[in-house]
């Protein structure tokens, strides 16, 4: 994983736009961002180490999503269109990263800057409620990635708008980070 804040250039959202402003764990933390390094050669494996965290953190459910154009077929682009679009989750947003790589933009609160981070196999990234927040693949073009979640799967992007402002998990998220 590496996290640094985004250019804000123009051209290809798949490439890297690091404005050269590294961040550091600490700095995502506060803004409620959690990271975990699970080697997927771990010995016996990385699903103890996921189930372990899955425990600890309350993950009951999960799948695997392929992001690739194979995987995905004719929704590819479309659904690369909405993973991009600026929006926020009543959920948190929890992914492993199996293989391939990609890119989750967050919302910093209150600059509302882009920090970017670019995620690799072994990655586990867990986006909170509330923040605003895009994906998009890099480079290579595929990513496969464990989902988790705490109840149910489901996905419900609410895209950025006044009513996402009063939102009980944007209000809550913001109210969160500013206790920090």
């Amino acid at each position: 994983m590496r996290a640094y804040y985004f250019d804000n250039l123009p051209g290809d959202q798949r490439l890297q736009h690091d404005s050269g402003r590294p961040l550091d764990l600490g700095h995502l933390r506060k803004l409620g961002v959690l990271y975990w390094t699970v080697p997927l050669d771990t010995a016996g494996g990385y699903e103890a180490e996921i189930n372990r965290i899955a425990e600890q953190q309350g993950y009951k459910n999960r799948d695997t999503i392929n992001v690739t154009k194979e995987g995905l077929g004719d929704l590819y682009e479309s659904k690369l269109g909405s993973f991009f679009d600026e929006h926020m989750h009543e959920d948190e947003e929890i992914r492993y990263v199996l293989s391939g790589s990609g890119f989750f933009d967050v919302r910093e609160h209150p600059s509302d800057e882009w920090i970017r981070i670019h995620v690799f196999p072994g990655d586990l990234l867990v986006i909170p409620a509330g923040i605003y927040h895009r994906f998009t693949l890099d480079e290579l073009n595929e990513i496969k990635a464990l989902r988790l979640f705490k109840d149910e799967p489901k996905w419900i992007p609410y895209s950025r708008s006044q009513e996402t402002e009063s939102n009980p998990f944007r209000i809550q998220y913001v109210k969160e980070i500013a206790a920090v």
